[in-house]
């Protein structure tokens, strides 16, 4: 695969593609055997810690709800004829549907319907999880065409007590002070929201394992809002532990990237995706923080003020095919989730390596020819530039200001300031 006047995708563009393609048919809700099929598949990939928490547990202010559900459903026309199918397409069943068995007029049906007037091709998603209802979604092309008459009304599924479901996998670092990187799980098959945001959450689970990072990455597999509240509501003793984070979501699609601030607007994670995608001169957008979309409004409600943005394509609602049956694997580009992935790893390198240091010797500039330092550059085509990133961070090395400070008064990039700090600490010229 492709993409015109690009270089050919690479393995992990096609087996991040590969993932959505196996997860995509299940039927996920905020509970219920889809999220835990879906963990499953993803735990081959990356093994899981996966809990449990019972329906009536409280937390915070909410309540862990019933656990959903569902076999089959259908609605069939007088001659048996499945004119809406469940089996077809997880989609169209309104989410947390109550059991229904019944045979109803197309009068009375419609008030259960629900389709997209301006795209009548498409099956909108919908849900009704905290207010007993039933319903089917479909494309306004099928209501259409069909004629009045009587039809047969089936939902096959069940709401009792049960439990919410949600994983973790835990990369260890030098500290164990946390990142952490939630994507949510609770929704059918929509391929970009939400599907990509946890291929690209696995993969790069899997490739910060293939090192020793310095900060411990906590990877949070949960379903929307109540997922994690719950989260929060059970690890609320360890919260302090968390000093960056990212909520991945929309990670598919061919938009530019977009970038949402923490509630601080000027957290740790908040300055440096701002330079990462400002230094890689990706189109990208970023905007300020509100209490509406993915779950970074938990983490940053009042209370906790957690550091956590949020990393999208294409933000929530800002496609047509948004909460759509368009939202499919056709969306979904490898190549997107290539670059998504590409732009998670150069920020999390960032974030390992920004450090306040001290200068041991601040009175007047250092010999750091006589300490080999001039020497250590000898031969390198950026050796003027590895020249300075060493000055600037002997000159703001006061221990108040970090090396990406450095990076962003000096206009150098980052790398390069932290292979000069590294070369400084070596030769005894720094302190962390």
């Amino acid at each position: 695969m492709t993409t015109a006047g690009a270089q050919p995708v690479t393995a992990v563009g096609e087996r991040m593609h590969e993932l959505v393609e196996r997860m995509y048919p299940l039927c996920r809700s905020i509970t219920g055997d889809g999220v835990r099929a879906t963990l499953a598949i993803v735990d081959e990939y990356l093994p899981l810690r996966v809990h449990e928490v019972p329906t009536g547990t409280q937390v915070l202010d909410w309540t862990v709800p019933q656990e959903w559900n569902i076999r089959d459903a259908y609605i069939a026309d007088a001659h048996g004829n499945r004119v809406v199918d469940f089996a077809a397409s997880s989609l169209h069943v309104l989410g947390y549907s109550v059991p229904v068995s019944a045979t109803m007029p197309l009068a009375e049906l419609r008030a259960h319907l629900h389709t997209l007037p301006d795209h009548p091709a498409w099956v909108p998603y919908r849900t009704s999880y905290y207010k007993p209802d039933w319903g089917f979604c479909l494309a306004q092309d099928t209501l259409d065409a069909l004629p009045d008459g009587d039809y047969e009304v089936r939902i096959d599924s069940t709401l009792a007590d049960g439990h919410l479901t949600y994983a973790e996998h835990v990369v260890p670092g030098q500290v164990p002070d946390e990142v952490i990187v939630s994507c949510h799980v609770c929704h059918p098959s929509l391929a970009n929201d939400n599907l990509a945001g946890i291929a690209v959450a696995t993969f790069l689970a899997r490739e910060l394992a293939q090192r020793t990072p310095y900060y411990t990455y906590r990877f949070l597999f949960a379903p929307g809002t109540i997922g994690a509240i719950t989260w929060l509501a059970r690890n609320a003793e360890r919260v302090e532990r968390v000093k960056h984070g990212l909520v991945l979501a929309c990670a598919g699609d061919r938009g530019r990237l977009t970038y949402k601030r923490s509630r601080r607007g000027d957290a740790g994670i908040d300055r440096v995706m701002r330079h990462v995608l400002e230094v890689s001169e990706r189109p990208h957008h970023v905007t300020e923080f509100t209490p509406y979309g993915y779950d970074e409004r938990q983490f940053c409600s009042p209370g906790f003020d957690l550091g956590v943005g949020s990393l999208t394509r294409t933000p929530y609602a800002g496609y047509p095919e948004y909460h759509t049956s368009a939202d499919n694997l056709d969306f979904v580009s490898p190549r997107a989730m290539e670059d998504t992935l590409a732009v998670c790893r150069e920020a999390f390198a960032v974030l390992d390596r920004d450090r306040r240091y001290v200068n041991l010797s601040p009175y007047g500039e250092p010999q750091l020819g006589r300490r080999g330092l001039y020497d250590s550059l000898g031969g390198r085509s950026d050796a003027k530039q590895a020249q300075m990133a060493m000055l600037w961070v002997l000159s703001l090395s006061d221990g108040e200001h970090g090396l990406l400070d450095v990076a962003e008064r000096s206009g150098l990039p980052f790398d390069t300031v932290a292979d000069a700090a590294d070369a400084l600490h070596g030769a005894g010229l720094l302190k962390a």
